[in-house]
């Protein structure tokens, strides 16, 4: 069901995470969200961060915002997208301990700072059956849905990473796990869903990494992950606009793939899964997919990438709107929406250079709105009225 992304031409937004204010110093732990709110100091933090996070993206002029991830830590390698599901969900341990990442990453040595990545996978262990526990995204969403007009996109991690990233002291093998985890976070997400949420974004379904890892566990394959995906969205469409989100990794803001790699291989496999929008990486990846990605998805919004997540350069805005004009000649202006390649909360980056590249995004797509005789997006950033630097007559 498209609600979000209904009503405009050529819609903008981000993945989802933005840097860190350096005054947000408060941690949520494993303490439960609506707990921690009760205390003034957590609270006062926290929705000033979410504040800060949405007003950086309505001043850039962004259509659709999310709140930043402001429940996420201050973690190594942007970690706490992985932990904060394992330290909130029920049947977990109350201590955690060093685990294995068991998708098929390159083991980074010691002098790398990816190594730093893998040293952080500090994970409570699986101790008995899964449940939803206290997630409390709804919670989450509504403080940021009521600070803005604008429609609130919330994200999560999907099952096979989060049964990837854990010991497990119950379950017969890590398929059983999988789908317990894919139940548990279907009812957390029918429940945000049916309080209003207007777009919910699954992130990183491993589908499209099977070619380069191979099969999540050695057993799932592509079409057993497609499974899993819709199983985990299950009963969402009908009620809320559903996002499956793919890019190549970017813990610490770093690639972890030497060569980009190719989303071709398992177009077919993405397109069934039951989701109204599509997100490809195609800045730091490059453009080379377009052509198959538009002969392939034909009933989905496609989500592409023009902001490079990795880099502190910030993207021109002709260079966004040059990307955006390729991607058009495959894939029609109703079914575009422009975001970012994925998260830029993932510790390397600072709040000014996501601010500007924010900007940049939305003044590349409003060329093309130009072109195509659509309306453009109000960028306060850029509007030089307000510019402190006094221009000569």
């Amino acid at each position: 069901m498209f609600k979000a992304s209904a009503d405009v031409m050529l819609p903008t937004s981000i993945i989802g995470s933005l840097p860190r204010p350096s005054w947000y110093t408060a941690s949520l732990g494993s303490t439960p969200f609506l707990e921690a709110m009760v205390n003034s100091r957590y609270r006062e933090q926290y929705e000033d961060a979410v504040s800060c996070f949405l007003r950086a993206q309505e001043v850039a002029g962004l259509d659709i915002v999310t709140d930043g991830d402001a429940h996420y830590d201050e973690q190594v390698g942007g970690m706490s997208w992985q932990s904060y599901p394992l330290t909130h969900m029920s049947g977990f341990s109350q201590t955690a301990s060093p685990a294995i990442y068991n998708v098929g990453a390159v083991a980074y040595p010691r002098g790398h700072i990816l190594h730093d990545f893998l040293e952080a996978r500090v994970f409570p262990r699986i101790v008995g059956p899964v449940g939803r526990g206290n997630l409390q995204y709804k919670a989450m969403w509504k403080v940021a849905q009521r600070m803005t007009a604008k429609p609130v996109k919330v994200g999560t991690i999907l099952p096979e990473l989060l049964a990837a990233s854990c010991e497990d002291d119950y379950y017969k093998d890590p398929i059983e796990r999988t789908w317990a985890l894919s139940d548990a976070v279907n009812e957390e997400l029918n429940d945000l869903a049916d309080a209003g949420c207007p777009v919910l974004q699954m992130e990183e379904p491993q589908i499209h990494m099977v070619p380069v890892r191979g099969k999540a566990f050695g057993k799932l394959d592509v079409g057993d992950l497609v499974k899993v995906f819709n199983n985990t969205v299950k009963g969402l469409r009908s009620k809320t606009e559903v996002w499956c989100h793919t890019c190549w990794g970017n813990p610490s803001q770093q690639r972890i793939f030497k060569e980009p790699q190719s989303y071709q291989p398992t177009l077919e496999a993405l397109n069934q899964v039951e989701a109204d929008a599509l997100t490809f990486e195609t800045c730091s990846s490059g453009p080379g997919d377009l052509k198959a990605i538009g002969e392939i998805i034909k009933d989905k919004k496609i989500v592409i990438g023009v902001i490079d997540h990795h880099t502190l350069q910030i993207e021109r805005p002709d260079e966004v709107a040059a990307l955006i004009r390729e991607a058009l000649k495959h894939i029609p202006a109703e079914r575009l929406i422009i975001s970012s390649d994925c998260g830029m909360g993932r510790e390397g980056m600072g709040r000014r250079h996501a601010a500007y590249k924010m900007v940049s995004m939305v003044l590349g797509t409003n060329i093309v709105r130009a072109e195509l005789g659509l309306p453009q997006a109000e960028c306060l950033a850029a509007d030089e009225r307000y510019s402190l630097t006094v221009a000569k007559s």
